[in-house]
């Protein structure tokens, strides 16, 4: 697929009737070679199972739990690499910002401009994303209802930009876990908008480690079969070759060599859940 048409395919996404799509890639980017590394492998992937893919990766992960946690590679060399995998492999790319100062030169590159979790309820950070025109995905906070997250939606509306994803990732009650409740994605059909399920996050344990978050990747397929059940749109997974060498979020990331036949099973749901929508009751 030209990469022209795959961002217009994602500026055709107004509900979560479409085929399912994927955002891949390592959490954080590690170095230039296995960026490149892993975008070509995700490509290849995503043109032999013939779906569309978004590929992820963090120029800064800013909340860690530990000040000495690796962060990424920086804005600067960040987004020259994401650039370089967008033209490499014509695919479109996404990555999240945590200031407004960010947001411009995030936009020269990213196809989609991701809002972090913890950020959802920002202002400012929102409406400087959707003055881009860019796609805007925002992720539901882990202290946030489902209901609340179409205030969000409205700040980046208020832009002139309609073009606007929410995601869910779980809930923190603290304890050093995160919790999905599947009632989410009902409620969150209401605001009308494609609804993207980061599973991988919500897998995390937060801090589980004491000097870093852990995560129970062994959950990953369960939850993610159940969200999709539901009928949405994308699905988010952080994908490593070597997860227990992983410089971020290792322990929740899926193993490379075992993606191809988890995706041919999510998708294969997808197309019978879509086919057959659950019974609305009353």
């Amino acid at each position: 697929m030209k990469l022209s048409d795959a961002v217009q395919r994602l500026r055709t996404l107004h509900d979560n009737t479409a085929p399912l799509f994927f955002i891949l890639g390592p959490c954080a980017m590690e170095s230039e070679d296995h960026t490149m590394m892993m975008a070509e492998q995700l490509a290849k992937l995503a043109e032999k199972l013939k779906f569309l893919l978004i590929f992820k990766s963090s120029f800064d992960k800013a909340n860690r739990t530990s000040l000495g946690n690796y962060r990424s590679l920086g804005l600067q060399e960040g987004l020259r690499i994401l650039q370089r995998v967008r033209e490499t492999f014509q695919v479109p790319v996404i990555t999240d910002v945590h200031e407004v100062c960010q947001v411009a030169s995030v936009a020269e590159v990213a196809d989609v401009i991701q809002i972090p979790a913890f950020l959802c309820r920002q202002t400012d950070l929102l409406i400087a994303a959707g003055k881009t025109g860019k796609i805007v995905f925002i992720k539901k906070g882990q202290f946030l209802a489902p209901e609340n997250i179409a205030g969000a939606v409205k700040k980046v509306e208020s832009t002139g930009n309609t073009d606007v994803w929410i995601g869910e990732r779980g809930f923190a009650f603290g304890y050093n876990d995160l919790i999905v409740d599947y009632r989410n994605f009902s409620l969150f059909k209401n605001v009308g908008k494609p609804i993207v399920f980061d599973v991988t996050h919500s897998v995390q344990k937060p801090g589980g480690l004491g000097h870093a978050s852990g995560g129970n990747r062994a959950l990953v397929a369960p939850l993610a079969a159940s969200g999709i059940a539901q009928g949405i749109a994308g699905i988010f997974l952080e994908v490593h070759d070597q997860p227990e060498k992983a410089l971020s979020d290792g322990p929740n990331s899926v193993r490379l060599s075992q993606l191809e036949d988890f995706l041919c099973y999510l998708i294969d749901l997808d197309a019978w859940a879509k086919q057959r929508p659950y019974p609305k009751l009353s």
